[in-house]
């Protein structure tokens, strides 16, 4: 019999305070309530804990209490009284057996604690909703999982007392699942830590709990001693509908033992507590339970009217568990009285309500019964023995149905098992692999980062070579002027010595001497000078902080970089000329980048166009005309330069490959392909500008470089860097 779970699970938990027929603090909370009657919070705590006070006693009462509660709560937007207010309601509707109302109301609650993140509200919501489902009949795996979600915010929330309910709660969906391996521990500890605690509801549920355990389990004397104790702490704590249960399970269990005397006694005492109580809920069980001790006592008479009793009070309640009971002890009692037909009438309602309980009932129980009953009323206990012996065969039957499917189940634990040890080791080998491969990549990819290392290293040595050609090249001029202008100084200087030395001097030509002379070295100091501004720039480049953005001219600096590119073209090709023209935006403005980076880019973007045109010139003759065209324009906030050669194009074919690293379309030994990926990264990654190119093979190349100006600021000169002072280029 398991009433136990339906009622034990309803009563003393949820509320602030114990559950006492406390006259005294009851009517203290009346008295604050008449007196007291301003609408606020601490108005709120005491409707509460009055209502508390007639949870167990005065259910209608304590309903309109709460009612109370909820309003004002709502008035004042107090979400704590709010909820506290819908659990309690909630809790109402489970004594009433209301299911839908109470899953309402907790439902409402959590919706509450959800908005307001009260993880302590959260973890009496899912008790709450854990003991509605577990009332037999509903929903158990939603009662444990209400149950282990509550158990998780309670811990959150540091809340001891309601994690020690949902434990003891937890243990009972376990016994009410069969799951008595589990629910033993989980009882045990339910127990202690609801003595650690001091709560006495909890303790007298686990002990509740444990009787029921050990019962199933048909430990007799340890079920005795739980439902004993459990029953002492109940009449401690005035919760006298759960003294009443543990009452009728004493009293079942000492029948089930052949103590039929210490049966009725109980069972007399469970009838007692139930008519002080007005208790209709453990009525029908009261009166079942004397039944049954009447029956094993032989006093047919006087079972008969009790179970009859019980029958009827349990079809009020839609009870099948006692409406199984009282068609059992109705069946047996007719029997005794050789009533067949009334016996095999209750027998069949029993089977019945037992297939609704436990879903075990079979076609040859029903047919056993029917052939009793079509017998000869002399051939009773022959019918009666083939009943009993028929009912063990089927309990062997059902025990080799048992072991055979728990052999199944090990057999396919022990597959899985198996399966995925094996699926552990593949992973394992293929972890493995996959740790070789990247072993391996990482290798491959040293290599690589070395190689580039080295192709940027050999790169920017050719285009130093390049540079330093170029500079040279420009020194060059300034000093063949000195060198031509020194020597014919000295000519000069030496016929105007020899006319010095003439006895008749002409004055007219030493004059004349004189005033060459004088303009010869005006001309050296200017070509020295040239010279001088030159090595100048050249040691305040190596003075500069590389990689410091400064304010740049971009018209002040393309001259200077067109005119590098193109000496270093005529190191190579002296016999080729190129026309160079520049269209420069007048109203262009600042850059804000490092020198050395624009610079780079710059020459990359010219050496590329005076190497096309070279090759075309190369491949058409005399009659090719070269030109390299470089303009400049202010698009908005953008910076527009535009370098455009007359030269081979690229062919359609490799265009989107130009600004891949390690692509080029040179010979072996003349480039490396990391000009335009430099200078796109620079560019792009470096500045946020863009870099594109048109073409068309055979007849021109144009790059578009777009970067965003400079912020205006007039206190700062612009840095016109010129093309000597930079130390590389690619």
């Amino acid at each position: 019999m398991k009433r136990w779970l339906a009622f034990l699970l309803a009563i003393g938990w949820l509320h602030a305070s114990p559950l006492r027929a406390q006259t005294s603090l009851t009517d203290s909370l009346r008295a604050l309530l008449r007196t007291h009657a301003t609408p606020d919070t601490t108005r709120v705590q005491r409707l509460h804990a009055l209502s508390n006070e007639f949870l167990a006693t005065d259910l209608p009462q304590a309903i309109g209490l709460l009612r109370q509660e909820l309003a004002l709560s709502r008035h004042l937007h107090y979400a704590r009284g709010e909820g506290r207010a819908l659990i309690s309601l909630g809790t109402a509707a489970r004594l009433q057996a209301n299911y839908p109302l109470a899953r309402r109301y907790t439902a409402q609650a959590r919706q509450l604690f959800t908005r307001e993140r009260n993880r302590r509200g959260l973890a009496q919501t899912y008790l709450q909703l854990s003991l509605i489902e577990s009332v037999p009949g509903n929903n158990m795996v939603a009662a444990m999982r209400a149950a282990l979600q509550g158990i998780s915010y309670a811990e959150q929330a540091g809340d001891r007392v309601t994690q020690v309910q949902l434990q003891a709660t937890l243990g009972g969906i376990y016994v009410q699942l069969g799951n008595y391996t589990d629910a033993i521990p989980v009882l045990q500890a339910a127990l202690k830590n609801g003595r650690a605690v001091g709560d006495d509801y909890v303790v007298a549920s686990a002990l509740n709990y444990l009787g029921n355990t050990y019962k199933l389990l048909k430990k007799w004397p340890r079920a005795i001693t739980y439902f004993q104790r459990s029953a002492r702490l109940n009449h401690q704590l005035g919760d006298l509908k759960s003294a009443t249960t543990d009452e009728i399970n004493l009293a079942e269990l000492y029948a089930q033992q052949g103590d039929y005397a210490q049966a009725l006694a109980h069972g007399r005492t469970a009838r007692a507590l139930v008519q002080a109580n007005h208790d209709g809920y453990n009525l029908p069980g009261a009166e079942l339970a004397r039944a049954r001790a009447y029956l094993f006592l032989a006093q047919t008479d006087s079972a008969l009217p009790l179970a009859k009793h019980g029958f009827a009070l349990s079809q009020s309640a839609h009870d099948n568990l006692n409406l199984y009971n009282a068609s059992d002890i109705l069946a047996q009692a007719y029997a005794r009285l050789d009533s067949f037909k009334q016996a095999y009438h209750y027998q069949r309602l029993g089977i019945g309500y037992r297939d609704s309980l436990s879903g075990e009932e079979t076609q040859r129980r029903t047919s056993a019964l029917r052939y009793g009953y079509e017998l000869d009323k002399k051939q009773t206990e022959i019918a009666l023995l083939t009943k009993r012996r028929q009912l063990q065969r089927q309990q062997l039957l059902g025990l080799l149905a048992g072991l055979l499917g728990t052999v199944l189940v090990l057999g396919l634990l022990g597959r899985n098992m198996y399966l995925k040890q094996r699926a552990n080791r593949e992973l394992n080998a293929k972890n493995e692999h996959i740790a070789q491969q990247r072993d391996e990549l990482n290798q491959a990819l040293l290599a690589l980062k070395a190689t580039q290392g080295q192709l940027v290293q050999s790169e920017k040595m050719v285009a130093l070579a390049a540079l330093t050609a170029g500079v040279a090249h420009e020194i060059q001029n300034p000093l063949n002027f000195v060198n031509n202008f020194a020597e014919v100084s000295l000519e000069l200087a030496a016929e105007l010595e020899e006319e010095v030395q003439e006895p008749a001097r002409d004055a007219a030509l030493e004059a004349s001497l004189l005033s060459d002379l004088k303009q010869n070295l005006r001309k050296i100091h200017q070509h020295g000078s040239r010279a001088g501004d030159i090595v100048k720039g050249m040691l305040e480049h190596a003075r500069a902080d590389a990689g410091q953005r400064q304010p740049v001219d971009l018209n002040a600096v393309v001259p200077d970089f067109l005119r590098l590119a193109y000496h270093g073209l005529q190191a190579k090709h002296r016999d080729l000329e190129v026309a160079r023209t520049l269209d420069l935006d007048p109203h262009l403005g600042l850059l804000h980048v490092v020198p050395q980076e624009l610079g780079r880019v710059l020459l990359n973007l010219f050496t590329n166009a005076f190497y096309a045109v070279q090759q075309q010139a190369a491949h058409l003759g005399p009659a090719y005309a070269p030109e390299v065209q470089v303009s400049t324009r202010r698009r908005g906030k953008l910076l527009e330069l535009r370098v455009r050669d007359n030269g081979t194009g690229i062919p359609a074919a490799v265009i989107e490959k130009i600004y891949n690293p390690f692509f080029t379309t040179k010979p072996a030994g003349e480039g490396t392909g990391l000009g335009l990926w430099f200078s796109y990264d620079i560019i792009t990654k470096g500045y946020g500008g863009t870099l594109s190119v048109n073409t068309r093979e055979g007849e021109f190349t144009e790059f578009v470089v777009t970067l965003p100006a400079a912020p205006a600021a007039p206190a700062e000169e612009a840095l016109q860097a010129p093309a000597a002072a930079l130390g590389w280029a690619d």
